[in-house]
């Protein structure tokens, strides 16, 4: 009885911090001016704004910490700007820190490599947020299986590359057989079930 009677104030009092770090957490990411998630709050540099795919996360998650009257502006704004047929940019287009293009020298790479380079396994945590907020639309994504389908079938035959330059034609770069990539695809493969993300066939 001792050990259920701790239990239970133990569950009370995380469920108490729980609820304080979702209020806290709704109360000073929310972007109202964007109707977007700031990517990082009180840093070197104040707020920053930019439009990344982190922001899909606290969606996402298996017990979302972000408010759901938040889910429908934060799964648009990254469907606008940062989806691609491979993938999400990892940096909004018009940001002058956007790089289109991740090739050059190590430096240069590395610039590229979190300012709008594609990364695949993103599609993963997109799919599950679009999901939460459109459900009946599931069948938009279709030209996302189509390119990733297609992509399987060239480079590294039945693999997923490590990542996508972020404009036409979307270049593989990096890693031509990724296992997050690979990883995160299989994961929706299964949980999606009949509506797999995966076309084996080229359209």
């Amino acid at each position: 009885m001792e050990s259920e009677r701790q239990d239970t104030e133990a569950a009370k009092r995380y469920r108490t911090m729980a609820d304080r770090l979702r209020e806290s957490f709704n109360k000073r990411f929310w972007n109202e001016r964007k109707r977007a998630l700031f990517d990082v709050v009180d840093g070197e540099n104040g707020d920053d704004d930019s439009i990344r795919p982190n922001q899909l996360f606290p969606i996402a998650l298996s017990h979302p910490v972000l408010d759901e009257q938040y889910w429908k502006p934060v799964v648009d704004i990254v469907h606008d700007q940062l989806l691609t047929p491979f993938g999400l940019r990892s940096l909004a287009p018009g940001h002058p820190d956007y790089q289109p293009q991740y090739f050059g020298d190590l430096r240069a790479r590395d610039l590229a490599y979190h300012q709008g380079t594609v990364w695949p396994w993103l599609i993963g945590p997109f799919v599950d947020a679009w999901r939460r907020v459109y459900p009946e639309r599931l069948q938009e994504l279709r030209p996302i299986a189509v390119s990733l389908g297609k992509h399987l079938m060239s480079g590294c035959v039945g693999s997923v590359s490590e990542i996508f330059d972020a404009e036409p034609p979307y270049t593989p770069r990096g890693c031509c057989a990724q296992a997050w990539s690979v990883g995160e695809i299989l994961r929706l493969m299964i949980t999606m079930g009949e509506a797999k993300l995966i076309e084996q066939k080229p359209a």
